[in-house]
């Protein structure tokens, strides 16, 4: 494969030093804890490993972050939470005088996060800013939206700090960033420069806070997260509380794939099992096998009792017969020509009505 899974005979806790944890999807979905995150934590801290809090989201200051967290029964610190705002406004910092303004089509975690760089947030362009950037806020509407629009259309610079299509919610995906930013970029037929994952920034300086040498990147979303690893050059476990399903994973392109899947966040106190090609072309991961046929059905030639070992199996062989045959995908269902019903029905018998099994 171009791009495949590892195997990890250790614990995850006892291999890296630092888990670079996303948030939405990952640790809580809206205001309430992903069930189980908080005590899978306790257990990660108390087993040695670091954890920091890298997320897109630039709705929220760190602190109010961290108090969420700690709400929730995961004691954090402003220092713990490395966000997009932070890194769009750096970027801002080191390419403009120092009090310059900016105009800001966000929330108050970007105004913020400008402000503690030495800048100036302000919400119009009568007040002559010298740059746009936009982050996600529960409350932008149309006329900041224009506003960003007025301001990219007169040769502002303009920072995204991402472009995540969708944010998870108790009651599914809601529009995220990249929504809102596609809205000014088709107005102003204009596209920004985008400071958050999947760019390595975020990533890189939350293991130089903690002197990481050898971080793992925990996220729910391949097109972020996953990516974002890769592009870092660190390792990616992805698990399937958030927004990407058994489908979206089989989808994966090799920028986006994931070194390692659980269910959730215990998947960083376990060992990993190997995922092996045999000689009869199938793909196994302990007692799961899969295998691709010529006509592009997804095989399972072994279901085994564990619906996640059973689609570790399945990516590896779909991957490998996508890297082969140069299948495209659009992102959202297997590749080309690949038909993985049988392998859902299979992942529902053994998980039931779980929201990734599908």
């Amino acid at each position: 494969m171009k791009a495949g899974l590892i195997g990890c005979e250790a614990p995850l806790v006892e291999v890296y030093d630092l888990a670079l944890l996303d948030l939405d999807g990952v640790v809580y979905v809206g205001p309430d804890a992903v069930p189980g995150a908080p005590q899978a934590l306790e257990a990660v801290t108390a087993a040695g490993l670091k954890v920091a809090y890298v997320t897109n989201n630039a709705s929220r200051p760190p602190e109010t972050v961290a108090d969420h967290l700690t709400g929730l029964g995961v004691p954090a610190t402003r220092d713990d939470v490395v966000t997009s705002a932070q890194a769009a406004a750096a970027l801002l910092a080191r390419r403009l005088p120092r009090a310059a303004k900016v105009l800001v089509v966000g929330g108050e975690g970007l105004n913020q996060a400008l402000r503690e760089a030495g800048l100036t947030p302000v919400a119009s362009m009568d007040d002559h800013p010298q740059a746009v950037t936009q982050g996600f806020g529960p409350d932008v509407g149309w006329r900041l939206l224009a506003e960003g629009t007025r301001a990219v259309r007169a040769g502002l610079p303009w920072i995204a700090t991402n472009r995540d299509l969708t944010v998870p919610t108790p009651f599914g995906p809601a529009p995220g960033n990249g929504t809102l930013v596609a809205a000014i970029a088709t107005a102003a037929e204009a596209e920004p420069e985008v400071a958050g994952k999947p760019q390595p920034p975020l990533f890189v300086e939350a293991a130089r806070r903690y002197g990481s040498s050898k971080p793992i990147v925990v996220g729910d979303r391949l097109d972020t997260d996953l990516e974002g690893a890769r592009a870092a050059g660190m390792d990616g476990l992805l698990v399937l509380t958030g927004v990407t399903t058994a489908t979206v994973a089989l989808a994966a392109e090799p920028p986006r794939r994931p070194h390692l899947i659980s269910r959730d966040l215990t998947g960083l106190l376990a060992p990993h099992p190997a995922v092996t090609r045999a000689d009869d072309g199938a793909w196994h991961c302990r007692d799961a096998a899969v295998a691709v046929d010529s006509a592009g059905h997804v095989a399972v030639r072994a279901a085994g009792d564990d619906a996640v070992d059973l689609l570790r199996a399945a990516c590896a062989a779909v991957w490998d017969h996508a890297d082969r045959t140069q299948a495209a995908a659009n992102g959202h269902r297997p590749p080309a020509g690949v038909d993985a019903t049988r392998l859902l029905a299979e992942l529902h018998r053994l998980e039931g009505d779980a929201a990734w099994v599908r």
